[in-house]
C-alpha cells in the first residue's frame, strides 16, 4: 500500500460534526482517468476520447467527465467526512470550468448544515478548484451521517489491467496511407471466413479474391449476410486446388498477399513451398506472432508457434531471420536492431537440453555474421527475456535480457502454449503472419476477435507494401 495512503479508514459520527468542519482531497488528471472513467460509465462523449476531435470543439482540447468530479466528491463522503456509513441523499453540482489534462484538482467538503433534530441528516458545501484557485465545480451535498464510530482497514483495490490499444491503433493508422492489398483467400466456404473478410475489407485493407467451390462460397457468405458481388471469385473444385490456385496467382504478381479460409494450414502451405511453385526465397517458412500484450511496453514478436514443428539449427536460424527482417520492416523508423531472446527453460548451455545447445550456436553465428540484423542472446528463460528485474536477480548481464523484441521458441508445443496463453490468459492481441515466402500469408483463427483479424491483415498489408519497393 501507498504510505501516502492511510492503512485505516475512520469516520467522524454525526454528533462529532461541527458546522465548518472540512476536508480535502487533491487529484491530477490524467488521460488514464479519462479512459477508466469512460470504461466504467460507457460515457465515451469524443470531446473526452478524441483529442483530433476536442482539438476543434469550444475548449479546444480534451476536457475530464464532470462526473470524475462527482467521484472525487463522493470519495471525500465516502472515505473521509463523514466516512464510512455515510448514506448520499442528494447531490446538486454546478460545473464552472472544464477540467483538462494535467490539471491538478483540490476538492473541498464542509459541513454546512445539520437541519434536522430527528434524523442525522448532513448539508455538505462542495467545492472543487484547479491548480489556479479557479472554481471548477460548486455545489452541496446531503447525506445522512453515521451514527456509531468505526474504524477498519482501508479495503484493498483490486488490480486493474489497463491498456488502450494504442499499438494497434498506430499499426492500423499507417495502414491507411496504403491502397488495400490484393488477396486470395483461400477455400473461404465458411461463415465466419467469410465475415472476416468483409471486415478487412471495409476498413481497406485488402482487396479479395475468393478461390474455392463457387456453390459453397456463395453458401457461405449467404449464411454471413455479406454481398461478394464487388469480389473476383474463382472457381476451385476443393481446398488443395484452391491452395494451388493461390501460389499461381502469387508467382504470377496477380495477388500480393495470401490469406487463409476453412482449410487446415499444412495444405495451404504446401504449393507455396513446393520447389517449383516461384514463391520461394532460399529460406525455410516460418511463422510470428505479434503479440500486442498489456503488461509489456512493445509489440512482441514469438516464433515459431504454428508452421515448424521441432525446428533444427538450420531452421532456427531462417526462424531468427525472418523474424528480423520482419521486424526490420514494421519498426524501420526505429533506427536500431531488434533484441533476439532464444528461449530455453535455463541460461547455462546443458548439453542434455537441446534448446540450449541450439542458442548458444545461434549466439556464435550472429557473431560470425550468419544471422545479421539482431542483437541475439540465449539460451534466456522466459521471465529473463522479458524482466530485467528477473534477469538481474539471476546475474546476468545481457542486452537482450529484460528487453527483448523477438521470443524464439525451441519448438511448435513450447510457441503454442506461451502465444495462447498471452491471448486466453493476458488478452494480449496476437497477429499471425507467414514469413520466409515472396508474398506474406495471413493466419487467422475461428477463436480471434475482430481486433485480431485485422491486426493481421494489417501485418500483411506492411509487408506486400514494403516488398513494392524491394524489402
Amino acid at each position: 500500500m501507498n504510505d501516502s495512503i492511510p492503512a485505516y479508514i475512520e469516520n467522524v459520527t454525526y454528533a462529532e460534526l461541527a458546522v465548518g468542519r472540512s476536508a480535502s482531497l487533491t487529484r491530477a488528471l490524467t488521460h488514464k482517468d479519462i479512459e477508466l472513467f469512460a470504461a466504467v460509465s460507457g460515457d465515451v462523449n469524443p470531446m473526452h476520447m478524441d483529442e483530433n476531435f476536442a482539438r476543434n470543439d469550444q475548449f479546444h482540447g480534451v476536457i475530464g467527465h464532470g462526473m470524475w468530479l462527482g467521484g472525487l466528491i463522493s470519495t471525500l463522503l465516502g472515505t473521509a467526512l463523514p466516512g464510512p456509513g455515510t448514506l448520499y441523499l442528494e447531490q446538486d453540482i454546478k460545473f464552472k470550468k472544464p477540467v483538462r489534462l494535467g490539471d491538478m484538482v483540490t476538492v473541498t467538503v464542509t459541513v454546512r448544515e445539520k437541519p434536522s433534530s430527528t434524523h442525522p441528516v448532513v448539508v455538505f458545501d462542495c467545492l472543487c478548484a484547479n491548480q489556479k484557485g479557479e472554481r471548477v465545480a460548486e455545489g452541496t451535498a446531503t447525506v445522512l451521517a453515521p451514527t456509531e464510530k468505526t474504524r477498519s482497514p482501508r479495503p484493498e483495490l483490486p488490480d486493474i489491467e489497463y491498456r488502450t490499444h494504442d499499438r494497434y491503433h498506430e499499426i492500423m493508422k499507417r495502414c491507411r496511407a496504403f491502397e488495400p492489398v490484393r488477396t486470395a483467400v483461400v477455400h473461404p466456404v465458411q461463415a465466419e471466413v467469410i465475415t472476416a473478410v468483409a471486415d478487412a475489407a471495409q476498413d481497406e485493407l485488402i482487396q479479395p479474391v475468393l478461390i474455392g467451390p463457387k456453390a459453397r462460397i456463395a453458401a457461405a457468405a449467404k449464411e454471413a449476410g455479406v454481398d461478394i458481388a464487388p469480389w473476383e471469385l474463382v472457381d476451385a473444385e476443393h481446398s488443395d486446388a484452391a491452395a494451388a490456385k493461390a501460389a499461381e496467382l502469387a508467382a504470377a504478381k496477380k495477388v500480393e498477399a495470401i490469406m487463409k479460409g476453412a482449410l487446415h494450414t499444412d495444405e495451404l502451405l504446401h504449393p507455396i513451398v513446393a520447389p517449383s511453385s516461384g514463391l520461394g526465397t532460399g529460406r525455410r517458412l516460418s511463422h510470428v506472432y505479434v503479440m500486442d500484450a498489456p503488461n509489456y511496453p512493445k509489440l512482441l514478436f514469438i516464433t515459431d508457434a504454428v508452421v515448424n514443428i521441432a525446428p533444427d539449427l538450420a531452421a532456427k536460424a531462417d526462424i531468427c531471420r525472418n523474424a528480423i527482417d520482419f521486424w526490420h520492416v514494421l519498426f524501420a523508423h526505429e533506427k536500431r536492431e531488434p533484441k533476439v531472446a532464444l528461449l530455453a527453460a535455463i541460461e547455462l548451455v546443458n548439453a542434455k537440453m537441446p534448446a540450449t545447445v541450439d542458442a548458444a550456436a545461434l549466439c556464435k553465428m550472429a557473431e560470425r555474421g550468419q544471422i545479421a540484423g539482431g542483437v541475439i542472446d540465449g539460451p534466456l528463460a522466459f521471465d529473463n527475456a522479458v524482466s530485467r528485474q528477473a534477469a538481474d536477480e539471476k546475474g546476468i548481464v545481457s542486452d537482450v535480457a529484460g528487453d527483448a523484441d523477438i521470443l524464439v521458441v525451441p519448438n511448435i508445443e513450447a510457441g503454442n502454449m506461451l502465444a495462447k496463453q498471452l491471448t486466453f490468459l493476458s488478452h494480449a492481441d496476437a497477429a499471425g503472419i507467414v514469413l520466409g515466402a515472396r508474398v506474406p500469408v495471413i493466419l487467422t483463427s475461428r477463436a480471434d476477435n475482430l481486433r485480431t483479424r485485422l491486426f493481421s491483415c494489417a501485418m500483411a498489408v506492411i509487408m506486400a507494401h514494403a516488398r513494392r519497393g524491394g524489402v
